[in-house]
């Protein structure tokens, strides 16, 4: 019997298609039907319910009975949590994520860039007080959005143009006009961090810095997370100089000037 050689192309199909169906609801913005998953999947309306079946019944889809729709279940998370918990850059910068939302009394949080287009939650640190901002780890975002955003595009290389197209199909809750927000990727660059007032949900500001790895590249980024009027201009600038001083922590630890954990 000859052995399948290691590094061969052979793939398993249905693995290949449940995967795409994945992907794709990951990415979908809504609850969709089975028949809009086979169509863009470009898989068969059987086949592709099947699928889904079998994606709901080992939880990492849901089903809604009432619209007979199908959306990405928070058990896919748990297949990530000892990937995440494993992750010694998250363990080092915890602390400092927690230092950060005590000291500030926000929401500080730390996001990994997964994709061309696309960030990924991967910690959060809350800050103890009666009513804060809650977010969830392994919630996705845009990856040019927010103050977040504004670090990634600032690094990114990319010329104003393609920004420009990327900035275009974002959905922010008060848009700021691209030209505001090329010249906050400016001085993103030089001051780096970045701040979103009121732009990405109305009533919330962030303030963002950029973790780059060794060849410079930014991905992962600090953020700070409040409701807008708890910060003076004192203040903001106070946490933007944590959060630069703990994504720079962050870049030493990546670049491997800093010990490991």
């Amino acid at each position: 019997m000859t052995k399948k050689k290691v590094g061969s192309e052979k793939t398993v199909g249905a693995l290949v298609s449940g995967l795409n169906v994945i992907r794709y609801l990951v990415q979908a913005r809504s609850p969709v039907g089975v028949s809009q998953v086979a169509r863009d999947v470009d898989i068969s309306p059987s086949t592709c319910f099947n699928l889904l079946r079998t994606l709901v019944q080992e939880q990492l889809v849901d089903f809604d009975a009432g619209t007979k729709n199908y959306s990405i279940s928070y058990g896919l998370l748990e297949l990530t949590k000892g990937m995440i918990e494993r992750d010694q850059i998250v363990q080092f910068l915890k602390p400092r994520l927690t230092k950060m939302a005590l000291d500030h009394r926000v929401t500080a949080t730390l996001w990994r860039r997964v994709a061309d287009d696309r960030v990924i939650l991967v910690e959060r640190a809350d800050a103890e007080s009666a009513v804060r901002i809650h977010m969830t780890v392994g919630q996705r975002l845009p990856m040019f959005i927010g103050a977040l955003g504004r670090c990634m595009a600032a690094f990114s290389g990319l010329s104003k143009d393609v920004i420009r197209r990327q900035f275009e199909v974002l959905r922010w809750e008060n848009p700021p006009e691209f030209e505001e927000y090329w010249d906050d990727l400016k001085e993103a660059r030089t001051r780096g961090y970045a701040i979103d007032r009121d732009h990405f949900v109305r009533g919330i500001t962030t303030i963002a810095a950029p973790v780059f790895d060794a060849a410079g590249a930014p991905v992962l980024v600090v953020s700070a997370v409040g409701f807008s009027g708890q910060f003076s201009d004192a203040a903001l600038r106070a946490i933007a100089d944590e959060a630069k001083a703990c994504s720079e922590q962050g870049t030493e630890w990546l670049s491997g000037a800093s010990e490991a954990i």
